[in-house]
């Protein structure tokens, strides 16, 4: 019985792992490719630490990475950081991480981190963030200006980004199969 109640305690290790998870999420997201649109790693390193150390470190990474940069700290894209930037017009992506987090690293938990199923799980998990981070774009520019067309803010939100976004699926899905044997 007490054998149980440690296991559901965070070890060292985890709370090792989960501190250079989040350093790894914020460290890609000050990683800019300068498109018309600025492509960022954020994605990749959720993928990634849920990807590799599954949905009690995945999800508590992210959740440290965006509690970072609520206080303050410029852990978000643009080096940028403060409740603002949550409650912003991207701040729903950034809230969907937490999502995505959970359901790559629900299924790489289920599965053993199988390659397929931890890359169609990474599909799925960014694809709920787009949805979340979509619908709260769309009300934010709404309040600040003439509401859109769901075309216009997918055009602005989600087209620019399914390319990067699938090669830094692939990315992340290879990295955590091939990384998977080195965590404890």
């Amino acid at each position: 019985m007490e054998e149980k109640a440690n296991n559901k305690k965070f070890k060292t290790i985890d709370l090792a792992y989960i501190g250079l998870s989040a350093s790894l999420i914020a460290i890609c997201s000050w990683i800019s490719i300068p498109l018309a649109v600025p492509i960022t790693l954020q994605t990749l390193g959720v993928c990634l630490v849920s990807g590799l150390f599954g949905a009690k470190r995945g999800t508590f990474a992210t959740l440290i990475y965006i509690l970072l940069g609520a206080i303050g700290v410029p852990v978000f894209s643009g080096f940028k950081g403060g409740i603002g930037v949550l409650f912003g017009s991207t701040g729903g992506y950034i809230i969907g991480f937490i999502f995505t987090a959970l359901i790559v690293g629900i299924v790489s938990d289920k599965t053993k981190g199988k390659f397929w199923q931890v890359l169609l799980a990474m599909i799925g998990g960014v694809l709920v963030c787009y949805v979340f981070g979509t619908v709260w774009f769309a009300v934010v520019y709404a309040k600040t200006s003439e509401p859109a067309s769901l075309l216009k803010i997918l055009g602005w939100c989600v087209f620019p980004f399914l390319i990067p976004d699938a090669v830094k699926i692939a990315l992340a899905a290879i990295l955590s199969n091939r990384l998977k044997k080195f965590v404890k």
